[in-house]
């Protein structure tokens, strides 16, 4: 099959790859193959062992900052004992695509390799196009932080195929990931009043943050959220426990900065919980009368799709890193899968949608490099 022209066998394939937090190296090399075979210089940029990462560029173009699409290629986790099929076997329900990684997001991967196929099948002068394919984005962008610079075409606009259900989304939530520890004093269980518990201790910070109202608020984008994600603590039931550990996952918004947060964390959690960064990603936002929100919008309508903005995305992309990377003059979020399909069980992608998606890409690509673009202002 040649997937470069099948966005739904390239779907297909790309969910069958278990790309959980490793493993993403096999679906670098199969998008590498569909963009070499677009007849773009394509490179396989390393992190760690079977975890590649791809940057292609059109060999044109390079006169001028490129457009870039970007995608993730790896996922959350999936447990086959709650899903109703294997998450890594896609099964198509009706219209729905049913496998881990459907929305979120390798149906925009999907989608913007096969528009941009045969966009480079269509006889015109290109004015450059760049694709970047990320790991770890899932753990907070990691593989994006690893690419070098210097690998990279700067410059231009940059369009993220997440999903929004080939929504225009103009920007998105930060996220500022915390560790918070406890220390206690270990005792035995049957006279837990001679130690300190950690756990304890920590559980109750973890709830007061929970429930903890008033947090910072931003026009548009909404409040800020915490979720207490993970936490851990404690070695056996008659040993109390003399350290717990609690991830925090935090959604930042305008005029709530991280050294505002980490504050309210501290007054919330109290002054013995040590306090530390995992994880700063900033928000994203271009204005929208941006060239790039217009010619989204005017694609969108071309295809007889819903134009109107959406409201900014509460999840965080790689757009946080590739944006500053790049200096990238604005960013748009708009791709195939469905937001509330992020993390689910029986995570699911209209097939619809997806080809609505390649429809659109194709549409902008072909925007893009039409001689009169608006795009051509990069401000």
């Amino acid at each position: 099959m040649e997937y470069g022209r099948d966005a739904a066998g390239l779907l297909r394939a790309l969910i069958a790859l278990d790309t959980v937090a490793a493993g993403e190296g096999a679906a670098a090399e199969l998008t590498a193959g569909v963009l070499e075979d677009a007849g773009l210089a394509t490179r396989m940029v390393g992190w760690q062992q079977g975890r590649e990462q791809v940057v292609a560029t059109t060999p044109e173009g390079d006169d001028i900052p490129p457009l870039t699409f970007t995608g993730h290629l790896d996922t959350v986790p999936a447990d086959a004992r709650d899903w109703h099929g294997d998450p890594w076997r896609p099964e198509a329900d009706g219209d729905h695509l049913v496998g881990r990684g459907a929305s979120d997001m390798k149906s925009g991967v999907a989608a913007f390799l096969v528009a941009l196929r045969a966009h480079r099948d269509r006889p015109h002068r290109c004015r450059g196009v760049q694709v970047v394919l990320t790991a770890g984005e899932e753990t907070g962008c990691e593989g994006a932080a690893r690419i070098p610079a210097e690998l990279l075409r700067g410059g231009g606009w940059l369009v993220v195929g997440e999903p929004t259900a080939n929504c225009v989304v103009p920007a998105h939530k930060g996220a500022l990931w915390l560790r918070l520890r406890a220390r206690g004093v270990s005792a035995h269980g049957s006279a837990p009043e001679l130690g300190r518990n950690a756990v304890v201790a920590l559980a109750r910070a973890a709830v007061a943050l929970h429930d903890a109202p008033g947090w910072p608020r931003s026009d548009g984008f909404g409040t800020v959220t915490a979720n207490v994600g993970r936490m851990s603590g404690g070695t056996q039931p008659n040993v109390v426990p003399d350290a717990a550990e609690l991830l925090l996952d935090l959604r930042t918004v305008p005029g709530a900065g991280p050294a505002e947060l980490r504050a309210r964390v501290r007054e919330i959690a109290g002054p013995e919980v040590e306090i530390a960064d995992l994880v700063d990603l900033p928000l994203v936002s271009t204005p929208l009368d941006s060239p790039l929100i217009g010619a989204a919008r005017t694609v969108l309508r071309a295809a007889g799709l819903d134009d109107e903005p959406s409201a900014p995305a509460r999840f965080f992309t790689d757009a946080s890193v590739l944006a500053h990377t790049l200096g990238a003059a604005g960013t748009v979020v708009l791709g195939p899968g469905e937001p509330a399909q992020c993390h689910v069980v029986d995570e699911w992608c209209s097939l619809t949608r997806l080809e609505q998606a390649v429809d659109v890409y194709g549409r902008l690509l072909d925007s893009w490099c039409a001689p009169s673009s608006d795009l051509l202002d990069l401000g």
